[in-house]
């Protein structure tokens, strides 16, 4: 018992203990000045940036090229959810007017060419659409912001001509005979 004390009083003195060490300076690291020094390039910023407005966290990560690209599916599914609704109102009213029997109402132009039933299916197919428009738009919105983050989180990547893969016909030795066999090579350059 008096071995396992005094074990462990040694251990807790050990860890308490700070015995000060001795070493010599680094002289071989050099501070940069801020002009030279790289900045960081924070995924968050462009997380938020593209949060707040679509297509900022592109230009934060210097991808001008991928706005046109954003605005325009933004313009394509604001241009479906714009006329899914036209409809969907349209045939809604018209299926209004129709249940009422009122044949010469602001609508008559459907009213007299589709039955009641044919009204009901119209306004459910443009409201289904109307949602999926919506639905894709929220999607095409997230999309947005995964790009600038993951653009952001590989902005300092290093691509060189160095790191290549090249998929080519060659001639293969087989292991039982001494003509070659055709095949597949893949050479890999890093």
């Amino acid at each position: 018992m008096r071995a396992f004390r005094l074990f462990t009083f040694f251990f807790l003195a050990v860890l308490v203990h700070r015995v000060p060490v001795f070493s010599q300076t680094d002289t071989t690291f050099v501070e940069l000045p801020d002009s030279i020094r790289e900045k960081e390039h924070s995924p968050t910023k462009a997380t938020l940036m593209s949060t707040c407005l679509p297509g900022l966290g592109q230009v934060y990560n210097k991808k001008y090229w991928k706005i046109p690209v954003i605005y325009a599916g933004f313009g394509l599914m604001t241009y479906f959810i714009y006329t899914n609704a036209d409809e969907y109102m349209n045939y809604k009213f018209a299926y209004i007017e129709s249940s009422y029997g009122n044949k010469n109402g602001s609508y008559s132009y459907l009213v007299n060419r589709y039955s009641t039933a044919d009204l009901l299916s119209a306004r459910e197919y443009y409201r289904r659409n109307l949602e999926i428009s919506i639905l894709l738009t929220a999607v095409w919105y997230a999309l947005n912001i995964l790009d600038a983050t993951v653009d952001a989180h590989l902005y300092t990547f290093n691509i060189s001509d160095k790191l290549t893969m090249k998929v080519e016909p060659a001639l293969l030795p087989t292991g039982f005979s001494y003509k070659p066999a055709g095949g597949v090579r893949l050479c890999l350059h890093f």
